[in-house]
């Protein structure tokens, strides 16, 4: 597997959507269309491929001196539990400056945490949130 600075296409991300988890935290409304404006503006675009493609995409904002918001973390499902999310998550500390300089937010979902405990993240109650954007779940298929 290698992990590489690359971003994806709409249309390729989306792609990738369909083969994860992930595919089910984006609202309906706008869905392609704020799609492109995620894959063509995250500061950080980590893909991981292997022999079969892409198995695993990190999405992230920084300012690469303090923080480094990650939007976006999955994995293929048939290569979970492989140490790719691990490894993305790595890449994507370094990329943005380093374990001593940079701390990582992300908004997980349940069934994701025990994976990011396992990093060594915990739950925080500190964050403010404003949400007033349309919002209809649905899946990408």
């Amino acid at each position: 597997m290698k992990i590489e600075n690359k971003r994806l296409s709409a249309e390729e991300y989306i792609e990738f959507l369909k083969h994860t988890d992930l595919g089910s935290q984006y609202p309906q409304e706008r869905f392609h269309s704020r799609i492109e404006k995620l894959v063509k503006n995250a500061s950080i675009s980590l893909v991981a491929e292997d022999e079969d493609g892409i198995c695993g995409v990190l999405l992230g904002l920084t300012d690469f001196a303090y923080w480094l918001y990650v939007t976006d973390l999955g994995v293929v499902r048939e290569k979970a539990r492989r140490g790719i999310g691990r490894a993305l998550m790595e890449r994507a500390l370094q990329e943005a400056g380093g374990e001593k300089d940079i701390n990582v937010y992300l908004v997980a979902n349940d069934n994701a945490i025990p994976f990011y405990e396992k990093l060594g993240m915990r739950k925080s109650l500190d964050v403010m949130e404003y949400c007033k954007a349309d919002w209809t779940e649905f899946t990408v298929q």
